[in-house]
Parts: structure tokens; C-alpha cells; sequence
């Protein structure tokens, strides 16, 4: 079955990302990575909001302590006060190295975890200089036994918690492995090796299915527990990025999409990309996690 997804905010966004819904205040969050700005939309009167930040925000999660987001900027990781703009940096993450921070998102016991990405430098190829990582409720970071990453995307967890996902986008396959305390050896849940785009974020239903955006194939699919395609569908947009579940009944598939390297010609033929899309779909949400350490 194939559906499509209609714009709803015209963003422009030139990488929008990390598309968020917080279920208290009925908004939608999400990044626009290289412009260094984090967006609120509320569907309720269309009203949006845009906080500027430091540095490039490349993913987010929500926290208990009301008003608070806990940032993944391209360093490293700070807390953010929505209402008064107070940023309490916390860590900085692969000092050194040529990565930045990418996607993120919170597991079922309300830990962060996040993977970087590798930004070649020059004529460098892009190579698998990143990993995963996992911020604890007392702030503590701990280095997932996952291997090393080029482009780190599609961090999601089963309603249980038990099963992580993630991938590499570089490599086009997505990975799941048994997830607890330790985070045992992966195996393949989709393979898009042989298809057109690669694999970007995603977000996992309430019945077990994942929604994966697909950057370069104007798609998002949902895949069943056992990794078959199940849905389709189709924006108009060449680059979706990340998926959300929202609304009061979390029925509505929110998908953020980017402009990044598209060249004059391909936008004019495409010039919806970098906006917000959505769709009311067949299948309901998990509530968001959040974060469940505190700023000091």
C-alpha cells in the first residue's frame, strides 16, 4: 500500500531534522542542522517558533524536568532552557576527531543515546570514524559496543525496550541487536543495498513496525517486527529525514525533509524540499521518551 504525505510547513529548512513531538504541550520540535536553529510548530494554530543555537543542534531529546531539552550540538552535549535560552553544556564528545554529533534519541528507560558522523575534510573519503554512545541519568557517557560509525542514523527501540535499531547510513543496511545493560551483536533488519536512497531516522509504532525515511528516494516505509516493507510513502521531496509520531491520538506521521545539495535545477522541480510534511496513517505511536537526568 502506498500513501502521500502533504506539506505543512514551508520551511526551507536546509537540513531539517531530529523531528520531535512532545505529547505535554502538543508541539513539534525538529533541527535545521547547518542553520544552527531549533523550530517549534504547534498544528493546534499553525504558530511556530525558532530558537537560535551556538553551534549546529544535529539531535534532541525531550526531559522530565519541564521546559528542558537535552541538546546534541555538533561538540557535544548541553541542556537547554526553552522559555529563558539558559545553556548548561555538559560534555564534549570525540574531541579531536572529525565527527560532530547526529542522531539521537531517548530509550525506553529515559537514556540518551547518540552516534556521530564523520565530516571529511578536503579531499578525505568518508570513513567510519564515529560511534555510539549512551548518557546515563546521572550524566555519565558510556561508549556502546556497536563499532565504529561513518554516519550514524535510525536510533530507535521497541515498545519493550529490548531491541535497538540503528544504522550507518554509508553502508545502507539497518541494524537491530538484543539492547539492555549491554548491547549485544548486531544482526541485518533491512537491507537497501541494492535500492535507491539510504536509510535516514526513524521511529517505531506501537505494534512493533519501523518508519524509516529514506534520503534519496522521496519515501518513508514502515517495516514490520521481522523486516518485511509493509507501507509506503511518498512526499514531494527527494530527501525526508527523520519521522515522528504526533497528535492527540499519535495517528499523525510527522516527516522533516532537507535542501542540502540539491542543486538549482533539482529544487525547481522539487520546491517543497526542506519543508515539514505529514499524514494521518493506520497505526498509532509510542509516547516519546525523555530524558531522565536533571540540569544542575
Amino acid at each position: 500500500m502506498s500513501l502521500h504525505a502533504a506539506l505543512v510547513l514551508d520551511a526551507h529548512n536546509t537540513l531539517g531534522e531530529g523531528v520531535t513531538w512532545c505529547a505535554r504541550s502538543q508541539s513539534l520540535y525538529w533541527t535545521d542542522i547547518h542553520a544552527s536553529v531549533l523550530w517549534r510548530y504547534r498544528p493546534a494554530n499553525g504558530s511556530t517558533h525558532q530558537w537560535p543555537m551556538p553551534e549546529r543542534l544535529a539531535s534532541f531529546a525531550l526531559c522530565d524536568e519541564d521546559g528542558w531539552l537535552l541538546l546534541g550540538l555538533a561538540s557535544g552535549l548541553a541542556f537547554f532552557h526553552l522559555e529563558s535560552s539558559e545553556l548548561i553544556r555538559l560534555a564534549a564528545v570525540e574531541t579531536g576527531l572529525p565527527t560532530r554529533l547526529n542522531d539521537g534519541a531517548c530509550d525506553r528507560q529515559g537514556r540518551f543515546v547518540f552516534g556521530t558522523l564523520h565530516e571529511p575534510v578536503g579531499s578525505e573519503a568518508r570513513r567510519a570514524a564515529g560511534a555510539f554512545y549512551r548518557l546515563h541519568k546521572d550524566l555519565t557517557l558510556e561508549q556502546l559496543p556497536l563499532g565504529p560509525v561513518a554516519i550514524s542514523n535510525s536510533i530507535a527501540f521497541s515498545p519493550d525496550g529490548a531491541t535497538m535499531y540503528y544504522c550507518d547510513s554509508f553502508t545502507r543496511i539497518v541494524n537491530c541487536c538484543s539492547y539492555g545493560d549491554n548491547a549485544t551483536a548486531p544482526r541485518v533488519h533491512i537491507d537497501l543495498s541494492q535500492a535507491q536512497g539510504e536509510p535516514d531516522g526513524s521511529a517505531v509504532d506501537s505494534e512493533g513496525g519501523l518508519w524509516n525515511a529514506q534520503w534519496g528516494a522521496n519515501r518513508v516505509v514502515r517495516y514490520t517486527p521481522d523486516g518485511r516493507e509493509d507501507l509506503v510513502i511518498t512526499l514531494a521531496a527527494s530527501q525526508p529525514t527523520r519521522v515522528a509520531f504526533g497528535g492527540e491520538r499519535l495517528n499523525m506521521l510527522y516527516i522533516t525533509s532537507a535542501r542540502d545539495g540539491l542543486s538549482a535545477e533539482a529544487l525547481a522541480k522539487e520546491p517543497q524540499a526542506g519543508g515539514l510534511f505529514a499524514i494521518e496513517v493506520p497505526f498509532t505511536g509510542m509516547p516519546e521518551p525523555r530524558f531522565t537526568g536533571r540540569p544542575a
